[in-house]
């Protein structure tokens, strides 16, 4: 089975070819750069080197989010665009579980999470059972400082991977200590490969309803939708 992935939902762009379970190939960046731009011919740059056509591919797997609207919806709108013309399945993998994947063989609580401004991250708690990763509640857009006083209070091991770790260190050790377990920087890049992986045995969805998991609205509809009340209240 011949598989693409594509994560454009933060910073970083990646895209990845798995043949029968094993990596072929990947291009990452990490770079302010307009993916609506880059996203295609980073795919036919990696798909010409390993010498692969559109027409062999079989599935389809994506970073929905949450992360960058607007990369969101670029990565969605490839993928379900590809997967619709050659008509293969796509499957969108939490952006947030992706990089999950970079602590796979840690064997206490990982803590992916990206920046989302004003002391808010996305963000979620996950573990590996049976070789699988766990999401243990739910993924949420939650203020640092609130989550850090409720991961304090488990008394456990926290392993933090984020691209935005810098931002965030200082508070995380005030709150967990030496609890807190912070790798060094590629780890906290997410890895399209590992995306790719994460899907290759997902059931996969529709190509007309998959969408992007934002965890809160865009700061317009937000707004709009807070004009509309005071309008109808």
């Amino acid at each position: 089975m011949n598989i693409l992935a594509m994560d454009t939902s933060n910073q970083i762009l990646g895209v990845a070819l798995l043949q029968d379970e094993q990596l072929i190939g990947s291009i990452t960046t990490n770079i302010k750069k307009n993916h609506s731009i880059r996203l295609m011919p980073a795919i036919n740059q990696l798909m010409h080197e390993v010498a692969m056509t559109p027409a062999e591919l079989d599935k389809i797997v994506v970073a929905k989010g949450p992360g960058s609207y607007t990369g969101v919806r670029i990565g969605l709108t490839t993928a379900k665009s590809m997967a619709w013309s050659l008509d293969i399945p796509v499957v969108g993998i939490s952006s947030l579980e992706a990089l999950a994947w970079q602590g796979h063989f840690y064997d206490s609580y990982i803590c992916p999470f990206f920046d989302a401004r004003r002391g808010l991250v996305f963000t979620g708690m996950y573990q590996t059972k049976n070789n699988k990763l766990e999401l243990s509640g739910e993924e949420k857009n939650v203020l640092m400082e609130d989550w850090l006083k409720e991961l304090a209070e488990s008394r456990e091991e926290v392993l933090f991977l984020s691209p935005d770790i810098t931002k965030h260190e200082d508070l995380i050790r005030t709150h967990l200590g030496d609890r807190a377990i912070i790798p060094e920087g590629p780890f906290h890049m997410a890895d399209p490969s590992h995306l790719a992986f994460a899907g290759l045995h997902t059931q996969p969805d529709s190509t007309y309803g998959l969408t992007p998991n934002y965890l809160r609205l865009a700061e317009a509809e937000a707004n709009w939708l807070k004009k509309e009340q005071r309008k109808n209240g």
